[in-house]
């Protein structure tokens, strides 16, 4: 048994040491199966959350009103949740009752997607009542009864499956993709916030290109803020390479082919919820991308965009089909490196310098000194040295 299996064996043990049945479910079962890196472990259990808190030491109650205690052993943590079924999705995403059950069966009932709907003894042993290792052999995705049922109770579940197949490469059911093109109304349901993590998670699969043709196909598409109608554009972000890009400069590839300008892009952004931090990112990527688009970088740019939004904005236009590659690359880098200084905070003089070798106040004219001296040392025609700045200050001054 794998690692991440084993590490969690005590805690199945300590349930079934307390009279209760506990198993090892959902996508850790799915990925052991697949030969995939094996991430967290859930665990569900036919024992109640109070009981959980009664065996276990350290818990913390993260979900515990839906049957979730999040268990603390040697280092790591277990999400351990009690058998449940669920009802009454009247938001289209969360369960307004949640019943607890002693059956493994009608908690793998619940579940979204065959795949998913998988538990493990802690002897290795599959519980599969729904078919999901035969759709891993298939490389299937079919929901867990039918797909309307289970996209009513959670429309999220619609951009799950073009995740999927996106991250594992599989293709969607018949009557499931058939479900898709009819439920996908139901995203309108669904906050923003939420569909942005799924469409991350999307961007981040190998087959990302496959999943986004899913969102196109089915219509998902004009559920997403900022792509109504723009069929066209996305089916042009599907022909570039995007294999060698991260999810930031996915973003910002989408921007470009939407053919937004810096105040459009950033209000797209904001529909999408953006952290700030985010956004400013994104948005110098797709700015830096455009000015390389449209000739080379000089000093003073290669400067402002520093190490990582050289490398990002070089794999940014060669996925576009433009003249860049890893040969471009590493030009651009050597020449960045070699510069004087690649921030203004290693200059050798400071705005309170400059203030008190002129005498006057401060105001605007103290950081266009800055940049100019800045310039000057970044072209090698001034060393970066306190006393030779103080002296080409005063020789500008007397000219």
């Amino acid at each position: 048994m794998e690692k991440p299996f084993y590490d969690a064996l005590p805690v199945l043990d300590a349930i079934h040491a307390a009279g209760h049945e506990a198993y090892f479910v959902g996508g850790s079962v799915r990925d052991r199966i697949l030969s995939r890196a094996i991430g967290d472990i859930d665990i569900a259990t036919s024992a109640r959350p109070e009981e959980i808190k009664e065996i276990f030491r350290k818990t913390v109650d993260v979900g515990i009103e839906h049957g979730t205690v999040l268990v603390l052993v040697k280092g790591n943590s277990y999400e351990v949740t009690t058998f449940r079924t669920e009802s009454g999705y009247t938001d289209f995403r969360r369960p307004e009752r949640v019943e607890f059950v002693s059956s493994l069966h009608e908690d793998l009932k619940r579940r979204d997607f065959t795949i998913n709907a998988m538990a493990m003894d802690r002897n290795g042993e599959l519980v599969d009542p729904f078919g999901g290792r035969a759709d891993i052999s298939r490389k299937q995705i079919r929901t867990v009864g039918a797909p309307a049922e289970r996209f009513g109770e959670d429309a999220l579940r619609m951009m799950r499956a073009a995740r999927f197949v996106s991250q594992l490469g599989f293709t969607i059911e018949n009557g499931t993709l058939s479900s898709l093109k009819e439920s996908a109304g139901l995203l309108r349901h669904i906050a923003i916030e939420r569909k942005k993590a799924e469409f991350e998670k999307l961007l981040g699969g190998k087959e990302r290109k496959s999943g986004l043709e899913i969102l196109v196909a089915t219509g998902m598409l004009e559920f997403l803020p900022g792509l109504i109608g723009r069929k066209a554009e996305l089916e042009k972000y599907l022909t570039l390479d995007s294999s060698l890009l991260g999810i930031d400069e996915m973003w910002a590839l989408l921007l470009y082919c939407l053919e937004l300008d810096k105040k459009e892009a950033e209000l797209f952004l904001r529909s999408w919820r953006f952290s700030v931090k985010q956004l400013s990112w994104v948005l110098k990527l797709l700015q830096c991308m455009k000015m390389r688009l449209a000739g080379d970088w000089d000093l003073l740019t290669l400067y402002e965009a520093g190490e990582e939004a050289i490398v990002s904005t070089e794999a940014l236009v060669q996925a576009a089909g433009g003249n860049a590659n890893k040969e471009t690359m590493e030009r651009w880098l050597g020449t960045y490196n070699r510069l004087p200084i690649k921030d203004r905070r290693e200059l050798a003089v400071m705005g309170g310098d400059i203030i008190r070798w002129e005498g006057k106040s401060g105001g605007p004219w103290v950081k266009e000194t800055l940049v100019a001296v800045e310039k000057m040392v970044l072209e090698g025609r001034l060393e970066n040295d306190k006393e030779e700045i103080k002296e080409w200050l005063a020789k500008c001054n007397r000219t």
